[in-house]
């Protein structure tokens, strides 16, 4: 016995040995790594790091990317530097951590105007001993502005901003002030935001005196250009971004260098080639949402004013302006009328904002969640429906009719992309395209289509869905079911058209007939598109099987429709939007009804000669059979496909004498 145990512990120290000694290289790899650094930092990094630039005379030079801190600054440049006019390295004027008072004033002139003379009502916030860096330092002043008259005129009104370090004199009007310890800057706190191109519409029914007046009136007020408004926002957000450290110049993101304050007297260091930069004072106005501001005109007289200070990560800092000023350049293209270029006019960015702010956050995180989960789901349905009509060998429980609708309403609906909207995005109209062409597929896969003359007809020529085959007795109950099946939608779906299309045409305006035709045809396929898989519910009832469905592919899509119901919540929609997202939800429901009524069994192959993704497997395994054994006779193996195409259990099947 203890020789047993001795012989067991021997692989278990083994073990404790391997592992110490894996332990023990890393660990001197490690060490290897961090020596090697320290050596390469002492001896070969020691000396000023430089970078090839081109000077103001477009020659190449080369500049220390180390610039010396503002106070070391030289009094001349070196022997043989050429001074740049534009820097290539800026780095930060002041120290980290340094504490800084800052003041705002209001004004409708762009001329700063001197602090002695400003009113008391014109500066809305004034702060001493701010520290930068700091991340619990907040300040926070709230007031109410008078708006002068100029800006009621649809003038700008602009914040003028004050900053120095602590003590230091603000005002760049007097004489002793020191732009090595204070600087200034504007920064307009009106908006001018273009309005999109929009198209007048009319009443098609009003009287030709009528829309004469209607057509005057439309070309007395149209503008010829965009319509720009001035909006203002209450709430203003100002961050300080601390540890921002030396930076490239030229090479600085443009959302980035707007905000960029540089040394106010031109100085450089030793090369000319770099200078330094004030720190940044974000305005923020990623959160200033276009529904949250108010139109300036004469009617308003005086306005709240709220002044957020605090610090801000670099990281955010540059995500935050980046995509607002992206946002800002696709409303301003949308507006022109101008191709647009990253597929949004940017009100998609508006409601994603407005999505953060008024959604609770952890039913955000799991929308976040169901919208990648309804991306990867809309892939693999996708997938899933090609893969299952290409394995299709026969139209049984098919509802040809219904695939034909199905091209007519996304055609429908791609048309009317096309006609009410000018700025819509290539990538939702390119998507349109190929859900098209992919159902014309479906129909090649089931019917041949063929263009036969038509003797006799205005049209000489006809589009002819031939069968590529002759249809079986099953085929020939689905072509039946699917006759019926739509004969009762069209008793239910025409009148109902009908009747949207009189009050359409009654109460709502168009742009032309054209136009009131699609978006009558649209609308009835919003409300009742649904309607297009009442053929094959019905087919599968009268079949009693669901074993022709594809099954991976519906359940992908229907998965999608409880994530399209989790949207209605937290996405701003109108009332009507909302309820028709739970439509498909009556037929899913439906569906698995079917399913539970209707059972498959994938161990065999099923009524309709259809075997799934087990046909192969079962040809491998029938191969090998034959393989082991070659004296089996002929009768025995048509028993076994007897077997299995009549779905009964082997147990209970007896082999032919």
């Amino acid at each position: 016995m203890p020789e047993g145990n001795g012989a067991q512990r021997q692989p278990a120290r083994q073990e404790e040995q391997q592992g110490s000694s894996m332990f023990s290289k890393i660990l001197q790899a490690v060490a290897m790594w961090a020596l090697m650094q320290l050596v390469m930092k002492q001896f070969m990094g020691g000396g000023q790091k430089t970078a090839t630039v081109q000077d103001a005379t477009g020659q190449a030079v080369q500049v220390s990317t180390s610039v010396p801190s503002y106070d070391q600054r030289p009094q001349r440049l070196d022997d043989g530097a050429v001074y740049n006019r534009v820097p290539q390295i800026i780095a930060p004027i002041w120290p980290e951590n340094s504490q800084v008072d800052i003041m705002v004033t209001i004004s409708p002139s762009f001329v700063p105007t001197p602090l002695k003379q400003t009113s008391a009502d014109k500066v809305v916030f004034e702060e001493k001993k701010f520290t930068i860096g700091n991340w619990t330092d907040a300040r926070t002043e709230e007031r109410t502005i008078d708006i002068p008259t100029e800006v009621q005129k649809n003038g700008t009104l602009w914040g003028h901003f004050y900053v120095g370090l602590s003590g230091a004199l603000l005002d760049p009007t007097l004489p002793n002030y020191d732009p090595a310890s204070a600087y200034h800057f504007v920064w307009p706190l009106t908006h001018y935001i273009p309005r999109k191109k929009e198209f007048k519409t009319r009443s098609l029914l009003a009287g030709k005196e009528d829309a004469v007046e209607e057509v005057e009136e439309v070309q007395e007020e149209q503008p010829s250009g965009p319509i720009i408004t001035n909006y203002y926002h209450p709430n203003i957000s100002l961050s300080f971004i601390p540890n921002t450290g030396s930076m490239p110049f030229a090479q600085t993101h443009p959302a980035v260098r707007q905000f960029l304050r540089l040394e106010a007297t031109g100085a450089r260091d030793g090369t000319g080639q770099n200078t330094w930069y004030y720190p940044i004072l974000f305005v923020n106005t990623f959160w200033q949402l276009k529904s949250q501001m108010t139109i300036i005109n004469e009617t308003i007289k005086t306005m709240p004013m709220r002044i957020d200070l605090n610090n801000l990560a670099e990281w955010k800092f540059k995500t935050m302006a980046s995509i607002d000023l992206s946002a800002k350049e696709a409303a301003r293209a949308a507006a022109f009328g101008n191709p647009l270029t990253t597929g949004s006019d940017g009100s998609e960015i508006e409601m994603i904002k407005e999505i953060f702010l008024d959604s609770n956050p952890i039913l955000l995180g799991i929308t976040i969640f169901a919208s990648i989960a309804h991306m990867i789901l809309e892939t693999l349905a996708f997938g899933s429906d090609i893969a299952h009509y290409r394995k299709k060998k026969d139209n049984v429980g098919i509802s040809v009719r219904s695939i034909l609708a199905n091209v007519f309403m996304q055609l429908i609906i791609f048309l009317y992309l096309v006609d009410q909207s000018q700025n819509t995005s290539w990538m939702i109209l390119g998507s349109q395209g190929v859900g098209i062409l992919v159902e014309l597929w479906k129909i090649t896969t089931v019917v041949n289509v063929r263009i036969r003359s038509a003797p006799g007809s205005i049209i000489p020529y006809r589009i002819s869905f031939e069968d590529k085959h002759k249809l079986s007795e099953t085929e020939e109950k689905t072509k039946e079911y699917d006759e019926i099946a739509f004969k009762y939608m069209y008793i239910a779906g025409v009148p109902l058209l009908f009747a949207y299309a009189i009050y359409s045409l009654i109460y709502d305006t168009h742009k032309s007939w054209y136009s009131f035709v699609i978006a009558t045809l649209v609308g009835s396929v919003y409300a009742y598109g649904f309607l297009m898989m009442v053929p094959s519910l019905y087919i599968n009832y009268r079949l009693k099987s669901v074993a022709h469905m594809p099954g991976k592919a519906m359940m992908y899509k229907f998965l999608n429709t409880f994530i399209d119901d989790l949207f209605a919540f937290t996405i701003k929609m109108p009332f009507l939007h909302r309820l028709a997202t739970f439509r498909d939800d009556i037929i899913f429901f439906i569906y698995l009804y079917q399913r539970w009524a209707y059972k498959v069994d994938y161990t065999r192959v099923n009524e309709f000669g259809q075997g799934g993704e087990d046909d192969a497997v079962e040809e491998k395994k029938a191969e090998g059979q034959k393989a082991v054994l070659p004296a089996a006779s002929e009768e025995q193996i048509v028993g076994t496909t007897s077997e299995k195409a009549s779905g009964v259990e082997a147990g209970k099947v007896k082999k032919r004498k």
